[in-house]
């Protein structure tokens, strides 16, 4: 059975090996996609400092994303890709890493509380199929550390998850 403990956070590059130790223990042996993303959100929710949501959105149609499994408040259930962090993170193909998302363009608010984003692109070779989104009530909560840690945390997940 897993048990969740504190990880030593001074040290981010640390803390993000061990965390994505962790991750491929609690993923190993388990191909769906579903059940590994609810693992990873409710790992990251655990373990990471400062969150106040941690959750995975799918390309279901071309152009929308829908919401998968997650920890925090009730968030939005679809998403337009290009349409604010996480939409955006899909149209450009890229991480997006946002300090202060009321200085974000378009950015819809699931949670008035959250300050900073962290959202990253989940590849299947050169297809998207969706982001890892973390959100925090403090501004400037997440930094290249972070963005590093997370996208090794996204390429686990895609390792280990079988395609939908």
């Amino acid at each position: 059975m897993f048990q969740a403990r504190a990880i030593e956070t001074d040290d981010k590059p640390a803390f993000y090996r061990d965390l994505a130790q962790r991750l491929e223990g609690l993923l190993h042996g388990e191909r769906d996609a579903i059940a590994n993303a609810a693992n990873t959100a409710a790992l990251l929710f655990t373990t990471l400092p400062d969150l106040n949501w941690a959750g995975f959105y799918f390309l279901r149609r071309p152009e929308e994303l829908v919401l998968g499994p997650f920890q925090g408040k009730p968030a939005c259930v679809r998403i337009a890709v290009g349409r604010g962090v996480c939409g955006t993170a899909v149209k450009e193909r890229r991480t997006m890493l946002i300090e202060d998302v009321h200085a974000f363009t378009d950015h819809i608010a699931c949670d008035s509380a959250s300050r900073s984003e962290l959202v990253v692109p989940l590849f299947r070779g050169a297809s998207i199929i969706g982001v890892l989104d973390l959100d925090a009530p403090i501004p400037s909560r997440f930094n290249p550390d972070d963005q590093r840690g997370i996208e090794a945390i996204a390429a686990i997940y895609m390792k280990a998850s079988a395609p939908f």
